[in-house]
Parts: C-alpha cells; sequence; structure tokens
C-alpha cells in the first residue's frame, strides 16, 4: 500500500508564501508524475502543478511565475513552492503520483488527504 503525506499548509496574508511537501511511502519501484491539484469550496478540482520523473513540468495558468513544483527521485518526495500568493488561492490543496509497485506491474494512482492553505486579504 503506497500513501502520500502532505504538510506545509496554513494560513497566510496576500503576498506571502508558503512551501508544500508531500512524500511517498510504501513498496513503490518507480514514480511517473506526481503533481499537486487543489479544490476550492464549491469548485471542481483542479490541477495546478505536475512534475515528470524527468523534470518536465506543467503549471495553471492561474499560477505560473508565482509557484514552482519540484522533486527529489531519491525521497519520492514532491514540492510545491507558492509565492505572492492571493486570496483566490485559498483551497485544500491535494497530492497525487502515478506509481508502480514492480518493474512488471501497471501504473496506479494514488492522491494525498489534502491540506488547507488560507490567504487572507
Amino acid at each position: 500500500q503506497v500513501q502520500l503525506v502532505e504538510s506545509g499548509g496554513g494560513e497566510v496574508q496576500a503576498g506571502g508564501s508558503l512551501r508544500l511537501s508531500c512524500a511517498a511511502s510504501g513498496r513503490i519501484f518507480s514514480i511517473n508524475t506526481m503533481g499537486w491539484y487543489r479544490q476550492a469550496p464549491g469548485k471542481q478540482r483542479e490541477l495546478v502543478a505536475a512534475v515528470s520523473s524527468g523534470g518536465v513540468t506543467n503549471y495553471a495558468d492561474s499560477v505560473k511565475g508565482r509557484f514552482t513544483i519540484s522533486r527529489d527521485n531519491a525521497k519520492n518526495t514532491v514540492y510545491l513552492q507558492m509565492n505572492s500568493l492571493k486570496p483566490e488561492d485559498t483551497a485544500v490543496y491535494y497530492c497525487n503520483a502515478d506509481y508502480r509497485s514492480d518493474w512488471w506491474a501497471r501504473y496506479l494512482e494514488v492522491w494525498g488527504q489534502g491540506t488547507l492553505v488560507t490567504v487572507s486579504s
């Protein structure tokens, strides 16, 4: 069983910064893409940023230039540095990963429990 454990959420004033971390643990042979999604009250979950095992990144237009995603493959950990935060960034942030448990296994998707980010004006 693979688990993702997120940390780093909290409350910050507009213009401030937060750094989210997400560590994967369990029976892991390899991880393909790792990413961050968010869900604001009354809205659908949306992709914030993702990074492939080779370091290729993808960002939502709303966070480009403000957020940076990175990963440490040796630690099976992904980070999200969030700068210049805005009240509209307020949401529960979820970590996501595509992993496989063995070289012959198919890739499976796993989600973290979510961490709340609140940006006050």
